[in-house]
């Protein structure tokens, strides 16, 4: 399949045709394994505290005739904390046992266990290359809730990757018809739960995703736009291309990624 090269202007300068990774069957199944397993294997373990919910003496005797005991009060077997006491009759506060406030928590989250998961090399691959196919099919990239204009897909110069300067980034891309789609990402939205507390208060959907040859001044200039990510054939993966394992990221790549991944991802 051959689509068109554009420069900065939109003007197209010739036709390009695509490798045939880009002709990939979409496999959804595959793509869902390869984010998982990149997701899971970002984790960082964690784990309470061992000792949280025991750090107090709530030890109460059941036998007949111990001191500070429970036998014949009718009380139940919860383990207790004693708060004050008159003679030989106490107030107790149950502690220690899960179903007590304060106490341990019955199944905590244990820093030992094991998040990796693996994924064969020949699927993880397929999965790239489904997912490289979606992202220049028109129909599967509106459906994941872009905005795109009507000659969609096509290829950028190389010329672009010399880029500097953000506000030059937006105004290509603004000629290139994606003004809605950047409109539609500039604004934040709070997340919703504890993840406000933790240094992550605001959610951004994701935008347009650039591959380029190589390392170049596109990348500095691009990143500072809402929802932009840049990157490299060589570091491409399912979660950049899928994310929330929703295939059709909305890609625009130049000449040069598409000549790299043309000898990259074969299996």
């Amino acid at each position: 399949m051959k689509i068109p090269v554009v420069d900065k202007e939109k003007k197209e300068i010739s036709k390009k045709e695509l490798p045939k990774q880009f002709n990939e069957e979409l496999r959804e199944d595959l793509i869902y394994r390869a984010v998982v397993t990149i997701q899971s294997n970002s984790r960082q373990p964690y784990g309470a505290y061992e000792s949280a919910g025991m750090n107090v003496s709530a030890k109460l005797s059941r036998r007949r005739r111990d001191y500070k005991g429970s036998y014949g009060y009718g009380m139940a077997r919860t383990p207790r904390k004693t708060l004050s006491r008159r003679g030989t009759r106490f107030n107790y506060v149950g502690a220690l046992a899960p179903n007590t406030r304060g106490g341990r928590r019955a199944h905590p989250p244990k820093s030992e266990r094991i998040w990796t998961k693996k994924l064969n090399i020949k699927e993880r691959r397929k999965a790239i290359c489904s997912a490289l196919s979606a992202t220049l099919n028109p129909e599967i990239v509106k459906e994941r809730g872009h905005k795109i204009p009507k000659d969609f897909p096509f290829i950028l110069s190389n010329e672009v990757e010399s880029i500097s300067k953000t506000k030059e980034v937006i105004k290509m891309l603004y000629n290139l018809g994606f003004k809605e789609d950047l409109d539609r990402t500039a604004t934040k939205i709070v997340r919703a739960g504890k993840g406000k507390n933790r240094s992550r208060p605001y959610k951004v959907k994701k935008s347009i995703l650039f591959v380029v040859s190589k390392k170049c001044p596109l990348h500095k200039a691009a990143s500072n736009i809402s929802g932009v990510d840049i990157v490299t054939p060589d570091h491409l993966n399912a979660e950049l291309l899928a994310p929330g394992i929703k295939p059709g990221r909305l890609t625009l790549y130049t000449e040069g990624a598409i000549d790299k991944i043309g000898e990259m991802f074969n299996y």
